[in-house]
Parts: structure tokens; C-alpha cells; sequence
């Protein structure tokens, strides 16, 4: 599509964040806004038009879908529409690429989801913000939608549908923080699209091609001084690229269930036939129902009498000494013993807990299964509804719709959250970590899925596997606690470089090697987002981080620090910290170095002539 746009210097980059869908809309077909003004603009030809339609999902990147168009006549548009915000969290060196070289940031949102737009809030545009703290960029913050709950009212002070729905007044709100222009859209008609909305957009994009086109002009003039041209500047090398790995989350878990490791829980037939082994951590991680049965919560906390009577109707725990004495278990004792009263629920659990340990989002994965196993549609019927009340949240109807949203919403949904409401907590805990003086709670089956050290640790023939309490040596208490964060969230948020560089060297120690590929690329984000007269005055030495990182294994890192030290080589030549570059560093620093010797040579070689010329130059 790209190929048969007119040629032109001049372009216009609109990145678009957000879904303006209602959460629980069904329609799969609904128009979006960024496609309903591409396709209804007038300022693109009905020639482009045609191409604008045929949009291609970016190989690389199916987060966001990628538009391109001329528009006002022969200039180039590039529209990149993310309606997930996990590219943040999945992709982070993606989602500052496409902010770093955006001209144009659209935020959009439905009314009627409140609670999507509060994460958007609390969580993304935090990060928009952080991004945009030395750039000028325009955004636009799009409320699409008609109030379900009332009639549409714009007013800043209505508080009418404040219960249900996102406010005009939390909008405006929103967009004051970020410095931008709101707009509230009650459908996408041609009024509110052509007239409203793109008369916004079309203005901001007038006011990025002037300024582009002064830029251009100041350029040209630059290099006019009575026919002798100053030296050109080469562009600095272009720095390695880091990728990210993968998040094997789902995977981890899952393998846990496999591989029967730290189990704690065997669930049995109502004729004493053991089942299937499982952990209650993971159980409790998802389901109310299973935090009742294994005493987490009680029926007060709970407060939801279907929950109450799944868990009473379909399990019941057996203390007696019925069974002969098992080896298996941790150091706090035999696994628990779950009777099962539902003999075709019985016959199905193998599947089920397959589908929760794999994040409890393959609803029509499970489905199949069952239908494998059970030929009669109704027994088929009652155990996925079984399977529903264990996944329900206490005071919410659930419903097939709901469960399957679970596929389209973001994987591991109810995993990689609920985990983290038992990190750092005693509840369900079977291993104390003794630090600095101090005691951290953590379950050794969230430990041995997520991490292989650990795994060997608590399995093998080492003292910490019959051990409750296990001294941890050579990390401090805070970075212990962001890895045990990470390994049971999958996400961590370093607060500082030195912080970060920490626990590099703890997912090092550990072995985890997707920890320290977040780490290395939050280093080189935050590196790479100091202005240079930061990057002079600051303490922290990069030397020292160079130092650390082939110390501790880490390749890519060392091999793109030793190039930022090339790049910003007049910055970091001034510093002492620059005369403890090995010999084979200097080496390197000096072969790659931005700007080179020779472009000095050829630049003091010019200003030598202008001063012998008397001459005024734009440049000097």
C-alpha cells in the first residue's frame, strides 16, 4: 500500500491509544473511530481512499494496525490505531518509538467503560506523560459514546451519571494533566467525525506541517555563507536493538500442573480414587470458592451465598487419617484431601484445571474437552456452569459471554493479577526468606514454576527443600522483593537506573532471563531519555553500569552502553570515569566515536577560514 503514495518529503505521524468500544459490547463489527475519519475525510482523493481501506495488521507488531494516505493534495499520512494498551506492558521500547516519533497523539475511550478508562488513567497515561516531558506534542482526548445510564449531558458539573459512566468533567480532568484538547463525541456521524473531531485533527496537522517546513527552511539557510558549505555532520551510528523476550507466563504455570512439583492439594472421587494433584495457591489465585474451602476467606468475607453453596454442594475436605501417609507435600505438612461430590464435574477436572492453570481464558478450548468427555449436552451444560460459579466474582452475575471475554481481553487476565494479592503475605505461605534481618513470606510453587534455580532449590537434595526458613545472601531486601514481584506478576517497575542494574544482577544470580531483558531495556530508556546537559552533570557513571553488566553476563547491554559512550563521546571524554575504559574499550569508543575526529579537524578547519573571511556565518 505504502508503494503507491506520491513521494513527498512532507508527512504527518498520528498515533492513536485506546478503545473506544464499550466494554461489553458484542459488536464485533463496530466502526472505530480512526477508520470512521479516514474513510469519510474529504481531504483524501477517492483514489487514495480505495488504498486507506485496505489496511494490513503490522506483521511484527499485532498490537496496532498501521493506515497510510495521502492527504491536503500530496502529503503523506501515517496513522498507527493501538486499541490494546498492553503494547505498554508487552512492548515498552515499541510504545516510546511510536511517542518519540509521533506528531500527533489521539487518547480515545468509551464513556459507558468506567473501569477501563480509570486503568488508562491510573496507569498509561502516567506513562504518555513521563514520554512527552520534553517534547511539544499535540494529543487529543477523544470521549466517545452516548451515556447509557442518562441522557448525554456535557455539562462539567453534571454529576448525574457519574455511578456508571465516565463524566465530561473526569475528561476534562484528564486532559488538563496531559496539557490536551478534549472532545466529546456522541456517535460517529458525520458531524462528529468530519466537522468535530477531524477539524481538530486537521488543524493540529496544518500546525506540524508549518513547523516542519520552517525547520526545512532554517536548514537551507543555514548552509549559505558566500559560497563555502560547512563540513556535514555524519549521523551517529545507529545503536544496537534490543529485543525483548516472550512472556512464558501462561506456559510456567501450566508446567507446574504437569510436572506435580510443591503440591499441596489432591482432589479424589467420592470411591477414594485420587484424581488429579494441584496447588492451592493457583486455585485461590482464581476462584472465591476455592479460598473458602481452603480457609483463606470466610462466608463473611465473602458475602455471595451462590459461592457459598457451589463450594459446599461440589468439595469437601477430608481431615481423617483415611488415607495412608504421603512423602509428598512441604515442610508445612501432607497435601490437603478434596473430596469431589459431582461425579461428571469428577470426570472433567483434569481439563478444568488445565484451563485455569493456563490462565483461565481458553473458555472454548475447555469447552471442546468437555464435549469430548461428556456425549450429553446437558451433563456438558452442567459442568461448564459449575466451571462458571468457581471462576464467579463475588456479587457479579456471571455468564458464558463473560468467560469468553477472557479471550479477547488480555491473556493471563486472572492469573498474573490475582497473584499478586499473595505476594508478600503469609496467607497460604510455606517458605519464609530470611534477609538483611528481616522475614519475607513467598509459596514455593509460584517459586519453582517461574524460576528453574529455585525450582532445583526446593526439589532437589539441597538443605532449603525440607527447610521453612532459607537465608538469602548477597541482595539487598528491596530488590528481593521486586524479583519475588516479578516472578509472581510477570512485571516489574524499576523506580531508578542503580535500582534496575540491581536487579539485573538478581535475575542473573537466578537465572531468569526474561527479568533481565526488562531491566536491560528499562536502562536504556531511561539513558536514552536524558538530555544531554542532564547526561554531563549527572553522578551515576555509565562506566561503572558498563562495569557491572559484562561482569554479570549481560552482553546486550554492554555492547549498547559501550555505543551510547561512543555517541555522546564530547560528554563522557570529560569525564574521569572515561580513563577507565580498558584499552580494548577506548579502542572501540574512539573507532565509533560521534563526531569524529576528522569532522572536528574539517569544522575548526572552517571556522579558521570564516574568521580569516570576516565573514558572518548563520551557522557559527
Amino acid at each position: 500500500m505504502a508503494g503507491s503514495l506520491k513521494p513527498n518529503p512532507m508527512s504527518v505521524h498520528v498515533v492513536a491509544f485506546g478503545n473506544e468500544r464499550d466494554g461489553f459490547s458484542e459488536d464485533n463489527e463496530q466502526s472505530s473511530l480512526i477508520w470512521t475519519y479516514l474513510g469519510r475525510s474529504a481531504l483524501i482523493s477517492e483514489t487514495e481512499s480505495n488504498l486507506l481501506l485496505n489496511s494490513a495488521n503490522h506483521t511484527g507488531n499485532p498490537v496496532f494496525t498501521e493506515y497510510q494516505a495521502c492527504v491536503f493534495g500530496n502529503v503523506r499520512l501515517v496513522v498507527h490505531d493501538c486499541p490494546l494498551w498492553d503494547i505498554f506492558d508487552s512492548d515498552w521500547y515499541t510504545s516510546q518509538n511510536l511517542i518519540g516519533g509521533a506528531d500527533i497523539i489521539v487518547i480515545k475511550y468509551s464513556v459507558n467503560d468506567r473501569s477501563s478508562f480509570q486503568e488508562v488513567k491510573d496507569s498509561y497515561v502516567p506513562m504518555i506523560k513521563r514520554a512527552l516531558n520534553h517534547c511539544s506534542i499535540p494529543v487529543i482526548i477523544s470521549a466517545v459514546g452516548a451515556r447509557k445510564s442518562e441522557v448525554p449531558c456535557t455539562c462539567p458539573l453534571c454529576t448525574l451519571d457519574r455511578g456508571s459512566c465516565v463524566t465530561a468533567s473526569e475528561g476534562i480532568q484528564l486532559a488538563k494533566e496531559l496539557g490536551a484538547t478534549y472532545l466529546e463525541l456522541h456517535s460517529l456521524s458525520d458531524f462528529y467525525i468530519g466537522k468535530y473531531f477531524g477539524g481538530v485533527l486537521e488543524y493540529f496537522m496544518i500546525q506540524s506541517l508549518n513547523q516542519k517546513s520552517s525547520e526545512k527552511m532554517k536548514r537551507k539557510e543555514s548552509h549559505k555563507c558566500h559560497g563555502v558549505k560547512p563540513p556535514q555532520l555524519e549521523q551517529p551510528e545507529k545503536m544496537p536493538i534490543l529485543k525483548g523476550e516472550a512472556s512464558h507466563y501462561n506456559s510456567d504455570l501450566h508446567n507446574l500442573l504437569i510436572c506435580c512439583q510443591c503440591v499441596d492439594v489432591i482432589f479424589y472421587s467420592e470411591d477414594l480414587k485420587e484424581v488429579v494433584e494441584a496447588h492451592k495457591i493457583v486455585l485461590c489465585s482464581v476462584s472465591h470458592v476455592f479460598m473458602l474451602l481452603f480457609n483463606v476467606k470466610s462466608p463473611a468475607d465473602i458475602q455471595d451465598s451462590s459461592i457459598i453453596r457451589t463450594a459446599q454442594t461440589l468439595f469437601a475436605v477430608n481431615n481423617e487419617a483415611v488415607f495412608p501417609v504421603s512423602s509428598r507435600g512441604s515442610p508445612c505438612g501432607p497435601p490437603v484431601r478434596v473430596f469431589v461430590k459431582d461425579s461428571f464435574f469428577c470426570f472433567c477436572l483434569s481439563d478444568i484445571l488445565h484451563f485455569i492453570y493456563s490462565g483461565a481464558f481458553q473458555w472454548e478450548l475447555l469447552e471442546e474437552d468437555i464435549k469430548k468427555k461428556l456425549k450429553d449436552p446437558g451433563e456438558v451444560e452442567l459442568v461448564l456452569e459449575k466451571v462458571k460459579c468457581i471462576l464467579k466474582t463475588p456479587g457479579k452475575v456471571n455468564s458464558s459471554k463473560n468467560c469468553r471475554s477472557h479471550q479477547t481481553a488480555r491473556p493471563l487476565q486472572l492469573c498474573d493479577t490475582s497473584l499478586r494479592l499473595f505476594f508478600n503475605t503469609h496467607v497460604l505461605a510455606d517458605v519464609i526468606f530470611q534477609i538483611q534481618g528481616a522475614t519475607v513470606p513467598a509459596h514455593r510453587a509460584v517459586l519453582v514454576a517461574r524460576c528453574e534455580v529455585m525450582a532445583a532449590m526446593f526439589n532437589g537434595s539441597y538443605i532449603e527443600a525440607n527447610s521453612f526458613l532459607v537465608p538469602v545472601y548477597g541482595v539487598s531486601k528491596d530488590t528481593f522483593l521486586s524479583f519475588l514481584e516479578y516472578l509472581y506478576t510477570d512485571s516489574c517497575c524499576p523506580a531508578s537506573i542503580l535500582q534496575a542494574m540491581s536487579l539485573l544482577i538478581c535475575a542473573e544470580m537466578y537465572q531468569v532471563s526474561r527479568l533481565q531483558h526488562i531491566c536491560e531495556l528499562y536502562i536504556i530508556t531511561q539513558l536514552q531519555s536524558m538530555p544531554s546537559r542532564e547526561l554531563a552533570s549527572t553522578s551515576l557513571s555509565v562506566v561503572s553500569l558498563l562495569r557491572k553488566a559484562k561482569f554479570h553476563n549481560s552482553d546486550c547491554l554492554s555492547t549498547w552502553l559501550l555505543h551510547f559512550i561512543a555517541t555522546n563521546y564530547l560528554i563522557f571524554s570529560q569525564k574521569p570515569e572515561f580513563q577507565d575504559l580498558s584499552a580494548e574499550e577506548r579502542n572501540f569508543v574512539e573507532m565509533h566515536r560521534w563526531p569524529s575526529s576528522m569532522y572536528l579537524k574539517q569544522l575548526a578547519d572552517y571556522r579558521n577560514y570564516i574568521n580569516s573571511q570576516k565573514c558572518h556565518c548563520i551557522v557559527m
